[in-house]
């Protein structure tokens, strides 16, 4: 009986998956998803996406349904998904637009609001986690190779802190 390690060729098996950047990106986003959800559900009882998606509508960079599929890369099914949890929890409500009644904006309600504004310390405490070690200098230098990063994607980069 042949292993799954013998059937696949030599190119797949021996590539250095570990010195891969993408990889290793993908890795950190996924450890650090992992300890804001841990964090998020403990203290608030919501998941790292749903924070996330509480803090953009917060601060005001995603209004809209659509605006949160653009920003996260997903279906727009998954984001309908993802605000219907959060409006039956009542962190959330949807609102028809006075200009164009076929748009529904997003807004937080003052539950809503009230963890959003505890989410940059966990996000920060997050992050602290991550960059132990690490001087000023190099956190700068890193969140300048990731914004160049986004801008060779084709991604627009606000904000330079």
């Amino acid at each position: 009986m042949m292993n799954a390690s013998t059937s696949l060729s030599s190119e797949v098996r021996d590539y250095p998956l570990d010195e891969a950047v993408g990889y290793l990106i993908a890795r950190v986003r996924s450890n650090i998803s992992n300890e804001v959800s841990q964090r998020t559900m403990n203290a608030l009882g919501i998941t790292s996406s749903q924070a996330s998606m509480l803090f953009m509508i917060g601060t005001g960079r995603c209004q809209v349904a659509a605006d949160l599929a653009r920003y996260y890369g997903i279906d727009a099914s998954a984001v309908t998904r993802l605000i219907d949890r959060l409006e039956k929890r009542k962190l959330l409500r949807r609102v028809r637009s006075s200009e164009d009644r076929r748009a529904v904006r997003l807004e937080l309600t003052p539950e809503g609001h009230a963890i959003a504004a505890q989410l940059p310390d966990v996000f920060c405490a997050v992050t602290d986690k991550a960059l132990a070690g690490f001087t000023p200098e190099e956190v700068g230098f890193l969140k300048s190779m990731l914004r160049r990063i986004l801008v060779n994607i084709g991604e627009p980069v606000e904000g330079t802190r």
